[in-house]
């Protein structure tokens, strides 16, 4: 008896590694953008975003192998799974990392940085992105989110010489580190009352009657406060605009989609697995969530003359979009929201990295995010007009763009349960989709009618790589609002919800 419990203690834990295929490439990746720079120092430069850029690209192949073969895939007793949902979104922070690599190939290496160090931070933070899109344990989901966290951190102060970049890194790491420890405190609270880190098991404590006691409903506060920092959700957003304006513009793009989307990641897994049986707590609080970010947001979105603080508060209504269906969980309308919420954030990341290439290609002329600098922007850069006209019309939700059906499938979301509370959020996602227009039309109306500010009409110079960018996100704009079914083939699959009900 005591010899099989030792074998049994010290047997090794059974590993899939063609299900961490996409994990393991990208740490290789990271490797190799270590050995480069400790080997070729200066003259490694020049190779960091290929090596990047590569890596990402190879990343993704694993994860095309594994939706072929179709089987669901967990170890470590269940902590970390591999299902249709993970795929798809370990898919979208490939992308959206390789997106950021052109966005930031001659930004970086026309400014004064060290670009190996940049590169090896962003794939680590994509690393533990990709961690949370399988996690389903508290432990991992944490362990995930610091690694993610920890690169962000030091990106966003990449601006060494300049007072506003030191500023956003601080003001970023201090409120991050402030909101996990409210995260982890909440965990502490649920793993307290549960016994156990375990999101399937967890979901099943919490269903129990028994598990009413307020010290739950407090620990699950506080866990969706901890991640409300993360998505930028109000009131827990005041340090986005700052960030967004001090870093430079390829880590606010990713700050702005990548890094926000590995927040909605780790909601989706706590929320619609773990907390889903006491959505008594979670419906009323993301319900004000919700409705405080789109409203926030937009009307200070409003009174802005700076496009990327614009960009932000926009970022900030966009995640209130977002969080609204997690209102709505219960009766049975769990899938249809996971999917309006997944449907959104692949979307999303076209749109918004879209709207970001322009703003970095125009500033290689202007110098400048000033509304006032995108005068006459047709008349000398009509291709970026056109892209950025997309990319707003698509964040405003006017068709054929994407947008128009992300909003959609939020709006059926809320709708579909006929309750008063979904009923009521409808409405104001909907009077803030018509107030955000007024902002993105301001953007508009300076590109298209207003005269460029000194007469200046002399063409912008873009790279390749930022064009490859802006034809890519401009693409997958387009063709997700014209062939919506492109992203609800893969988004319509609720695994998660299947694994939390053992469906």
């Amino acid at each position: 008896m005591v010899g099989a419990l030792l074998a049994q203690a010290f047997e090794k834990p059974s590993v899939d590694f063609h299900a961490l295929g996409p994990e393991i490439v990208l740490l290789a990746t990271v490797a190799a953008l270590v050995l480069a720079d400790s080997v070729l120092l200066q003259d490694g430069r020049r190779y960091m975003p290929a090596i990047a850029g590569v890596g990402l690209i190879a990343a993704c192949l694993p994860v095309v192998t594994l939706a072929v073969d179709g089987a669901d895939r967990a170890m470590f007793g269940g902590a970390y799974v591999v299902d249709n949902t993970a795929l798809i979104l370990k898919a979208l922070f490939l992308l959206t990392g390789y997106v950021v690599v052109l966005l930031s190939t001659n930004e970086l290496a026309e400014g004064d940085y060290w670009e190996s160090e940049f590169y090896t931070m962003m794939l680590s933070s994509l690393l533990g992105m990709l961690v949370m899109a399988s996690a389903r344990d508290l432990v991992t989901i944490f362990v995930a989110l610091e690694l993610l966290s920890i690169p962000a951190y030091l990106m966003a102060t990449w601006n060494k010489r300049e007072a506003k970049g030191n500023e956003a890194g601080l003001k970023y790491y201090l409120m991050g580190v402030f909101a996990s420890a409210i995260m982890l405190y909440g965990m502490s609270l649920v793993f307290g009352v549960t016994g156990t880190t375990l999101l399937t098991e967890l979901g099943e404590q919490l269903s129990a009657a028994d598990r009413s006691e307020p010290v739950v409903t407090l620990g699950i506060v506080f866990v969706i406060i901890g991640f409300g920092f993360k998505v930028s959700a109000v009131p827990f957003h005041t340090w986005a605009p700052d960030v967004y304006e001090g870093a430079p513009t390829p880590v606010t793009a990713f700050l702005a989609v990548a890094s926000k989307t590995a927040g909605f990641v780790a909601l989706i897994q706590l929320v619609f697995v773990g907390f889903l049986g006491r959505s008594d707590v979670v419906e009323p609080l993301m319900w004000v969530l919700a409705a405080a970010s789109m409203t926030v947001g937009n009307l200070i979105a409003m009174r802005q003359t700076n496009v990327v603080r614009m960009l932000a508060y926009s970022g900030v209504a966009q995640a209130g979009f977002m969080l609204a269906p997690f209102a709505v969980i219960g009766n049975g309308n769990a899938d249809l929201a996971l999917e309006g919420v997944t449907t959104y954030l692949v979307i999303y990341a076209a749109m918004n990295l879209g709207a970001f290439a322009v703003v970095i290609a125009i500033a290689r002329k202007t110098r400048s995010a000033e509304l006032s600098t995108y005068g006459g922007m047709f008349e000398y850069a009509p291709g970026l007009t056109v892209a950025m006209t997309i990319a707003l019309a698509s964040l405003a939700g006017i068709p054929p763009m994407g947008g128009w059906y992300a909003k959609f499938v939020i709006f059926r979301a809320l709708l579909a349960p006929s309750s008063v509370a979904g009923t009521a959020l409808a409405v104001v996602v909907a009077v803030n989709t018509v107030l955000a227009f007024y902002y993105y039309g301001l953007v508009l109306k300076q590109m298209w009618f207003n005269p460029p500010p000194f007469g200046d009409k002399s063409p912008v110079r873009v790279p390749p790589s930022l064009v490859a960018a802006l034809g890519l996100t401009s693409v997958a704009t387009l063709a997700f609002g014209v062939f919506p079914s492109l992203v609800t083939h893969f988004t319509g699959i609720s695994e998660t919800i299947s694994a939390a009900t053992g469906g």
